[in-house]
């Protein structure tokens, strides 16, 4: 009570931790912090900082391209990145990249979010699509291969298309916006399908150092709740429509249990990536050898890579060629023999650049 004999009012709103002057906005899903949008921003920029700096992402004077969807992610991936870069003077040439799948109401619509980004923030374009490189579209390849493993065919195009346009851009480092809800995704991935290879190399910030465009990752410890929450305050113009042929991927249903753990545990996020990074493969564990594909010369694990594989089969009329465990021969049959050397092209993994 004070002199008068009346009790203090009690004030129902909380101080920001970090500055403690301005009235708390948001709760950080990392950390928990009650926290104001000015020192959010702050906090938010300043680890992405601190992650590049450390792990010495970018040398000045490199050109380095963003994987540019339209999505939350590369959206503020490229905000951020621009920011940081006139900032603390990093010396970088940035420049958006994107890949048009062919996905009607889908692709075409965030394109144009990517289009508009490029005139917000002043950064060169360049859009290279499936139909230019391999002569088919996803919608095409849908329609003869279905709903069930069609996230096979987009990944692993997609992964190679980012490659050769980062080629085309005469590039030094591919950036992308994977998040730290990605990387923990893939890290249990990995381990549900027994892939010591990609699990070996799925928490790297830096991928493809041996290859001629390594890719990093920025975002590697950054949530992807803070990066929503980023782009809502922020009020960044980015497509937030989820691809309308990925309802039934596998990886969506590590995506529900890593969030089930996040609301339990919100540090569950980044001790399944800390895990993933203290994973000691074994020496005696044989490790596919990295070369060359035959046919194109992308880089694979195999005579043919991956993509190759998959586009012969679309070709030939054998969408299912190289998907799953099932062998086939060269000529498209079902093959049992343990021992012909035809199947590999069809059943073996390749050591693409990405996790």
């Amino acid at each position: 009570m004070d002199e008068t004999g009346a009790k203090p009012k009690r004030s129902g709103t909380r101080l920001c931790c970090v500055c403690n002057q301005r009235r708390a906005a948001l709760k950080r899903p990392k950390t928990l912090e009650q926290i104001c949008r000015e020192c959010f921003y702050d906090v938010f920029e300043d680890e992405i900082h601190q992650v590049i700096v450390t792990n010495q992402l970018f040398k000045p004077g490199e050109r380095v391209a963003l994987g540019a969807s339209g999505g939350k992610d590369s959206t503020v991936l490229a905000y951020v990145l621009s920011k940081l870069n006139k900032k603390h003077n990093y010396g970088l040439d940035l420049f958006l990249l994107s890949v048009d799948e062919g996905i009607t109401g889908y692709r075409d619509d965030s394109l144009e979010t990517v289009k508009r980004n490029e005139v917000q923030y002043g950064l060169p374009l360049k859009i290279i699509s499936y139909k230019d490189l391999y002569g088919w579209t996803m919608d095409e390849i849908v329609k003869v291969i279905g709903l069930k493993n069609n996230c096979t065919f987009c990944g692993v195009f997609r992964r190679q298309a980012l490659d050769r346009g980062a080629a085309l851009l005469k590039v030094d480092k591919l950036v992308t916006g994977h998040n730290a809800d990605d990387i923990a995704e893939t890290v249990l991935l990995n381990i549900l399908r027994g892939d010591i290879a990609r699990l070996s190399r799925c928490t790297s910030i830096t991928t493809g150092e041996d290859g001629p465009i390594p890719r990093c990752k920025p975002f590697k410890y950054t949530y992807e709740k803070e990066i929503v929450m980023y782009a809502y305050f922020k009020r960044l113009d980015y497509f937030s429509t989820e691809c309308i042929y990925s309802p039934n991927a596998y990886r969506g249903f590590a995506r529900e249990f890593i969030k089930d753990l996040e609301r339990i545990r919100p540090r569950a996020i980044l001790d399944i990536i800390k895990s993933g990074e203290n994973f000691r493969i074994s020496t005696t564990t044989k490790m596919p050898e990295q070369g060359t594909c035959e046919r194109c010369g992308y880089i694979s694990s195999q005579k043919w890579c991956k993509a190759c594989v998959l586009l012969e089969g679309l070709n030939r009329g054998l969408p299912k060629l190289g998907i799953g465990k099932g062998r086939v021969s060269a000529d498209g049959s079902e093959d049992r023999n343990e021992n012909d050397r035809g199947k590999s092209i069809a059943s073996k993994q390749c050591g693409t650049l990405d996790f």
